[in-house]
């Protein structure tokens, strides 16, 4: 019994560094990855080992690099997030669940299970956010969106190193405001993308001739005058 609720204790103590990587995992895995595991190394954070090492953050500062790219291209970032439908969900439960516990009980599934769901729903926020940010004419937002989600990103992580459940409250208070903004947006790009396909859709008329002018037509006047 003592040690079944140690474990409950080490499970609990998890969760918000867990809810806090799952909200992360839904805007930008790689760079959860990559930032956890250069804390890991540098500081007394307890991550998931396997992040620490060279190789992984190798691989995922190269994904970090393209993912700062492609995120910050109008239309691209919306293309960039198709893609990642899956792969953001499933990293958002992976991580917590490693960050829950190395083994797998029920605790620690129950958390993943959360984890994933929390990924998906910040990420379709996210994926909502840049349609709607999309129909802007200038580029300029995006990249502004997108800075601005590595920062969140950044600074809640780094806060977590201090405090886990101060860091747990900023990701569930920005993972509640990503919700209902992209709710409130999601009509707004539906209506815009949907004038665009009315206008693809519209055929296209036949330019009118200007009337005629010049010596054949005066010519004309005066037979007809005639």
């Amino acid at each position: 019994m003592a040690g079944r609720s140690g474990d409950n204790e080490v499970v609990e103590a998890a969760i918000p560094l867990a809810f806090t990587a799952a909200w992360a995992s839904g805007i930008n895995p790689y760079l959860l990855v990559f930032l956890m595991g250069i804390l890991g190394r540098l500081t007394s954070l307890d991550v998931p080992v396997a992040f620490e090492r060279t190789d992984v953050l190798i691989v995922f500062a190269v994904l970090v690099a393209i993912d700062a790219v492609a995120d910050k291209i109008m239309w691209l970032d919306s293309a960039w997030d198709v893609a990642n439908t899956a792969i953001r969900p499933i990293a958002g439960g992976v991580v917590a669940l490693l960050i829950a516990s190395p083994s797998v009980d029920l605790p620690s599934a129950v958390i993943a299970a959360g984890g994933g769901a929390v990924a998906l729903i910040t990420h379709f926020a996210k994926a909502t956010t840049r349609l709607a940010v999309n129909t802007s004419p200038e580029p300029a937002s995006n990249v502004v969106v997108s800075v601005a989600e590595d920062v969140a990103i950044v600074g809640v992580v780094i806060t977590a190193i201090f405090n886990p459940w101060v860091a747990g409250a900023i990701a569930a208070v920005l993972f509640t405001v990503a919700v209902i903004v992209a709710i409130a947006l999601a009509g707004t790009a539906r209506a815009v993308i949907r004038n665009r396909r009315n206008r693809r859709r519209m055929p296209k008329q036949a330019p009118v001739a200007p009337p005629a002018t010049g010596p054949e037509s005066g010519s004309d006047e005066r037979i007809g005058g005639a």
